[in-house]
């Protein structure tokens, strides 16, 4: 499974554009976060926890579209939060799809059905679920019985209406991995359109012993990376070695920028040491190095796609090897 040829395009002008002009940093994909506010309260999240005293706070259609001209990334992941609660989120999706970006909305699927309405399909546009485990397991996680079983049949009827649709799988600590293939083997039947996966952030704001450290996680990804041809997983090649400890890649957390309702979050998607107020303050006055594995100790255990997935993509045009091995895993889907 690779990339649309769109958005495969799309991300090779961006990047040679960039490296052409001598840029060393800039972001790959906004995570634009309209809202706090959630209809669930998963026990992984740390946004309902990080953000409690303000989950009312909302950004506005213009915010939102200031955001995405300012980080000027070709992929922009509305999340949140649960963004099927903004009234407007129809309009934001539309707007930004106007401007030639490739939107995954990323949902619970509680809200999906009902609100595919709202919504066009096209090749710029994916809808995002996020299923932790089979039903069970997913629901005693999100918090509510029946979560599960309303997100597989949002999912079908998205693929149904022509949507895009794509899954994302966390692994934390004493997942029964065979029950994660049972997930992987249902997904890919319906079938969606792409699987991603990585193992849990160690959110200080949860307070539950749910998150794998980075030998537990490399040993999780082992396995599943001895069956990266039977599912359609999403993550580069690259990406996948690195989880299951055959690579290893440095984190660049300016790849995935994050704006909220309290400004341009720094450093990265997982940590908050605090909120910038534009763009530009972000990318020149984060002291980037202090961050990532070796340097920060909230870092050490790391290994999620938003700090490493771009080192994935960087890292195919610095070797003849690793460039093949994304352009087969494009063209040939695998």
């Amino acid at each position: 499974m690779g990339f649309s040829s769109q958005l495969s395009l799309s991300l090779g002008k961006y990047l040679i554009g960039n490296k052409i002009r001598g840029n060393k940093r800039f972001p790959l994909v906004l995570m634009l976060e309209p809202l706090f506010r959630c209809n669930l309260s998963c026990a992984g999240c740390g946004r309902i926890r990080e953000y409690k005293d303000i989950l009312d706070q909302t950004m506005s259609l213009d915010d939102c579209l200031a955001a995405v001209d300012a980080a000027g990334a070709p992929v922009v992941s509305i999340t949140g939060g649960e963004p099927l609660l903004l009234p407007q989120i129809g309009e934001i999706v539309s707007e930004i799809i106007a401007r030639k970006r490739f939107v995954h909305l990323c949902t619970n699927g509680v809200l999906l059905e009902e609100s595919l309405h709202k919504f066009t399909p096209s090749p710029y546009m994916a809808f995002v679920l996020h299923l932790d485990g089979m039903a069970d397991t997913h629901d005693q996680a999100a918090g509510q019985p029946g979560v599960f079983n309303r997100a597989i049949a949002a999912i079908r009827a998205a693929k149904k209406a022509g949507f895009q649709v794509l899954v994302n799988t966390t692994i934390y600590k004493g997942r029964d991995l065979a029950e994660i293939e049972q997930l992987f083997v249902l997904l890919s039947e319906i079938p969606v359109d792409g699987i991603m996966v990585a193992p849990a952030f160690g959110y200080q704001a949860v307070d539950a012993d749910v998150f794998l450290t980075r030998p537990e996680a490399i040993a999780a990804f082992e396995r599943f990376y001895e069956q990266r041809r039977r599912f359609p997983f999403y993550n580069t090649p690259l990406y996948l070695e690195h989880l299951a400890g055959k690579r290893e890649l440095p984190c660049t957390p300016w790849s995935t920028v994050t704006r909220n309702p309290m400004g341009w979050k720094r450093p990265c998607y997982l940590i908050t040491d605090g909120h910038c107020q534009s763009f530009q303050e972000l990318m020149d006055t984060t002291a980037w190095e202090t961050y990532g594995v070796g340097n920060d100790p909230r870092c050490a255990h790391c290994m999620v796609h938003c700090g490493f997935e771009a080192s994935a993509v960087d890292e195919g045009f610095k070797s003849p090897a690793a460039m093949w091995r994304m352009m087969k895993w494009n063209l040939l889907r695998r």
